[in-house]
């Protein structure tokens, strides 16, 4: 048998196993007392228990060394149904290398179909879907729980010291702990239209799903990643949350919000090797544009506002709709900076999806007067001007 620990090989004629009277343990046996390669178990309770442990004691041997590298990386991502969340998951759904265990959830599973047809059978193997809605605790801490129970181990095993064994043909990878853990929080709506017309309601729900959405998420499994003082955070960010944008005002705010809380996380977070990073994206070609509650220019509410500001809100429509048209990156595009983020050693705290992010951000942080607010100004409803 080989057995490796912390990458050294540790030369061992077998493993024996002791009754202590409450619990049984697998014992390396050298020496007489208990090292590191052995481990506790709960009495026999179930006959999964002592089908594991039979298989333990009559295998030939294994590399425990080799073993570790069939730990896959567990990625949950949330905002599955459509756009960058569907094309992050197909595509590390898709490592031909399968290094990756993607749970990807959706509020609505009457939607997995896209996605489900995207992946073919991939599903099996490296995917699961999961119900979760990010506006509901109790959705989000049952999706939690199944992703956990699926990666417990039945051995009773501290989930944190494990790794991912296969005996013979007795495959175990199913009771792993998660060795890295990362939390791609990518859902997220929009509002837009004058202040002036938008219900409370409206307002909460953005709010409860871009903010709070966001923030539970990240509160319900940060603990495993501080008990295992490992794990990522990905937040898809918005220009929007760097700048202002007219008739935009609410969302905004969220993505402002959420840029904070990442901000105050990541200082904090370093001391437990987890790492934040904020996705920041310009316009993308995804239905979020189409899902976007939007105040139509017919709609009977733009009676209660002014003239002027009907006016300008047409102008901004018709800035949107040549921003789309001429600058709207791909999915595809936003999902190779999610990869960087995801396979880098030592992630940075923001990325850019393009270059015409930082000079407006830049901008508004060096010129302490109101030049940025005016080139805002002008851009969005004077372009002639420009």
């Amino acid at each position: 048998m080989k057995l490796y620990q912390q990458g050294h090989e540790k030369k061992i004629e077998g493993l024996q196993l002791a009754d202590n009277g409450q619990m049984f343990s697998l014992k390396c046996p050298c020496d007489s007392v208990r090292c590191k390669n052995s481990f506790n178990m709960p009495p026999f309770y179930s006959v999964a228990h002592f089908a594991v442990s039979s298989s333990l004691c009559s295998t030939g041997s294994f590399n425990v060394g080799e073993l570790g590298s069939m730990d896959k990386k567990v990625v949950l991502i949330t905002g599955c149904s459509s756009g960058i969340g569907l094309s992050l998951a197909v595509r590390l759904a898709s490592d031909p290398d399968k290094t990756f265990k993607v749970y990807a959830t959706m509020r609505n599973l009457s939607k997995k179909e896209r996605l489900l047809e995207s992946v073919k059978g991939l599903h099996r193997d490296t995917l699961d879907i999961l119900q979760m809605d990010v506006t509901d605790r109790q959705s989000i801490l049952d999706a939690r729980d199944r992703i956990v129970e699926k990666r417990i181990n039945i051995l009773g095993m501290d989930p944190c010291q494990c790794v991912p064994i296969r005996i013979g043909k007795c495959d175990l990878s199913g009771l792993m702990c998660l060795s890295l853990l990362f939390a791609v929080c990518n859902a997220g709506v929009g509002l837009m239209g004058p202040l002036e017309v938008q219900s409370l309601n409206s307002m909460r729900h953005i709010l409860e799903v871009n903010l709070l959405g966001t923030i539970q998420t990240i509160q319900a499994f940060l603990p495993q990643m501080k008990a295992q003082s490992q794990g990522r955070i990905l937040v898809t960010g918005s220009t929007g949350g760097l700048h202002g944008l007219p008739f935009n005002e609410v969302y905004c705010a969220s993505k402002f919000a959420i840029e904070g809380a990442c901000e105050s996380l990541a200082i904090l977070l370093k001391h437990f090797n987890i790492h934040v990073s904020l996705i920041e994206c310009g316009p993308v070609n995804t239905d979020f544009l189409v899902n976007l509650k939007k105040t139509e220019l017919g709609d009977t509410s733009l009676q209660q506002v002014d003239t002027q500001t009907q006016r300008l809100y047409e102008k901004y429509l018709q800035h949107c709709r040549s921003v789309f048209q001429n600058a709207a990156q791909d999915t595809e595009d936003i999902v190779k900076v999610f990869l960087d983020a995801i396979q880098s050693p030592s992630p940075a705290f923001r990325y850019f999806t393009s270059t015409t992010g930082p000079p407006v951000t830049q901008l508004k942080v060096t010129e302490p007067d109101d030049s940025y607010i005016s080139a805002m100004s002008k851009i969005i409803f004077s372009p002639e001007e420009q």
